[in-house]
């Protein structure tokens, strides 16, 4: 059962955050992407990285290029000892797509791939990637989650990407 997103504005100082979304399936992909920015812009975020990619399988290695380029400067900095805020480490990495499936295992392969891999980038740069790469049983549930003004998870994403933010640098202190 889906549950109504509810805006908080949470204030995010010294936070920098990239978004990764699929140009496949357009529509809902680029409501998700808006609706993420939104949320962002409302907690202070003044720049947001955006890459865009052709579809879902090709989400992760672009993730794992951004957080292997943050972990790179997060340790240039430390090595300095500056807080270049341009080149400051990445809070989290959000990753949107809308797979649906078809007639075949396809989709379903995609989907396993792309969560394995996203998992993966954040265990091992120890950056959170944010996985709302979708895999939809039709456009019905895509309207649902994409489109919809009370479920979109695009909002839900940048509010994750928040609160994972501040758990990361509670526990880095």
């Amino acid at each position: 059962m889906l549950t109504p997103i509810h805006s908080r504005k949470v204030r995010a100082p010294d936070t920098r955050f990239a978004i990764v979304a699929s140009r496949y399936n357009t529509r809902y992909v680029d409501a998700m992407l808006a609706a993420a920015r939104a949320e962002l812009k409302r907690s202070g975020i003044k720049k947001v990285e955006i890459v865009r990619v052709p579809g879902a399988f090709e989400i992760p290695v672009v993730a794992a290029r951004l957080a292997r380029t943050s972990s790179h400067h997060a340790a240039r900095n430390a090595e300095h000892g500056t807080r270049n805020t341009e080149h400051a480490p990445l809070s989290a990495i959000i990753c949107l797509g809308v797979i649906l499936r078809g007639e075949t295992a396809h989709a379903a392969h995609i989907g396993e791939a792309v969560s394995r891999a996203l998992m993966k980038i954040q265990l091992q740069y120890e950056v959170p990637v944010i996985h709302e790469v979708l895999l939809l049983e039709n456009e019905a549930q895509a309207r649902v989650r994409c489109l919809g003004k009370h479920h979109n998870r695009g909002a839900e994403a940048a509010q994750t990407a928040l609160a994972m933010a501040r758990v990361m640098k509670s526990i880095s202190r």
